[in-house]
């Protein structure tokens, strides 16, 4: 099979993420922070090494809190339902959003008295109507801001510095939420100079680790309310969620199999090189937009500007609907995608496609051969 469906999960895993799971479940699956005994203690260890290597991978060398949830979902809900909503009345989203945000923000709204407004890009290039932006965040001076850092639909590498920097040129102490599940590990994301307050991780996609491992980092002097309440592990006769950093937002035993296999990733990236892996994702990109683009029938919506794509394209072929070419690439040719909207509820009114798209998510792990036998099966499609 030649699996093009990355932007879902990614898939295979590094070698040292499989040995690292097999490992830990055979030799050290234990507890952690609930007992003192030796295998717990390196449990311990383990998630302290893990928060750092997440540290490092975005430049931070502080003490910014490193929150693991079981997936970005529940962390964007802890991020939203943490808030204080009482003094949040304008909020700002990109055409690209997932669901995980857009409803949870959906569900929040019903209960709470607030304004989505989308910020304006080019449905054609997909660059940024700066002007536009400016005016409206003027009229409505914009207190949380939340954006995808790359379009799970698109790959669309979203200005997300330009964003943070025009909002606080409105109001200074807009809270900012950076949706990185598509980039961490792969675009470089430096998040003390981008200067936004938190930035959300899936450790299964981009980052090529396991399911069940996921979170946020935290780099802002905002209070979050406790979300998911449960037991911590320690003052247990307390029925207060504590105030500790961790301990706030981490109820419930931590998944220590997915997050070994987290930790041998983030290692796995460092061996690598994060460069290296953007370098290759991203000559796969343009080959396969170079290819595609030479044939007629085949519609492809990706950025004007190529520098700011990387790892998705997606595409509409003529006189065919989308799940007819899901259906006949996977049962023709063995080649995975996936079709319609991608959990994305704004991207197809802004491209201008009702039933959405083909999706063709690539990884680490593909090839050029890959790209020549997508290649080849959309031209015996076309019957060319």
């Amino acid at each position: 099979m030649i699996y093009l469906d990355n932007a879902a999960t990614t898939f295979p895993k590094p070698e040292a993420v499989y040995k690292a799971m097999d490992d830990f479940m055979r030799n050290k699956c234990v507890n952690a922070g609930r007992g003192s005994y030796r295998l717990a203690k390196e449990a311990v260890n383990l998630i302290d090494e893990t928060r750092e290597l997440m540290r490092e991978l975005i430049h931070l060398n502080g003490n910014e809190e490193v929150i693991f949830t079981p997936s970005a979902t529940i962390a964007i809900n802890h991020i939203l339902n943490g808030q204080n909503w009482d003094e949040i009345k304008n909020i700002f989203v990109t055409p690209f959003e997932h669901n995980a945000m857009m409803r949870t923000l959906h569900n929040l709204k019903k209960t709470f008295n607030f304004e989505i407004t989308v910020i304006p890009f080019d449905n054609i290039t997909f660059e940024l109507k700066r002007s536009e932006a400016r005016v409206l965040f003027s009229e409505k001076k914009p207190e949380l801001v939340l954006m995808s850092h790359v379009s799970n639909v698109t790959g669309y590498i979203l200005p997300v510095e330009e964003i943070i920097n025009l909002a606080k040129a409105y109001k200074e102490d807009v809270i900012t939420v950076i949706d990185a599940a598509q980039s961490l590990g792969v675009v470089d994301l430096n998040m003390r100079t981008i200067g936004c307050d938190f930035i959300v991780f899936a450790g299964h996609k981009s980052l090529y680790g396991p399911y069940g491992v996921a979170g946020f980092i935290k780099n802002s002097k905002v209070n979050l309310k406790s979300f998911i309440i449960g037991g911590t592990g320690s003052d247990s006769t307390n029925l207060e969620m504590p105030e500790g950093t961790y301990g706030k937002y981490e109820a419930g035993s931590y998944n220590m199999y997915a997050i070994a296999g987290l930790n041998a990733s983030l290692k796995w990236i460092k061996e690598i090189g994060r460069e290296n892996i953007y370098k290759h994702k991203k000559e796969l990109t343009n080959r396969l937009v170079n290819m595609l683009s030479d044939l007629d029938e085949v519609t492809l919506y990706t950025p004007s500007n190529k520098e700011r794509h990387i790892g998705v394209i997606s595409l509409t072929i003529d006189g065919f609907k989308n799940d007819e070419i899901g259906n006949i690439l996977n049962e023709e040719f063995d080649i995975a995608v996936r079709t319609g909207h991608h959990c994305a509820p704004f991207v197809g009114e802004f491209l201008d496609t009702e039933d959405g798209t083909v999706r063709v998510s690539l990884g680490y792990f593909n090839t050029e051969d890959d790209l020549e036998r997508v290649n080849e099966a959309i031209l015996d499609i076309l019957g060319e």
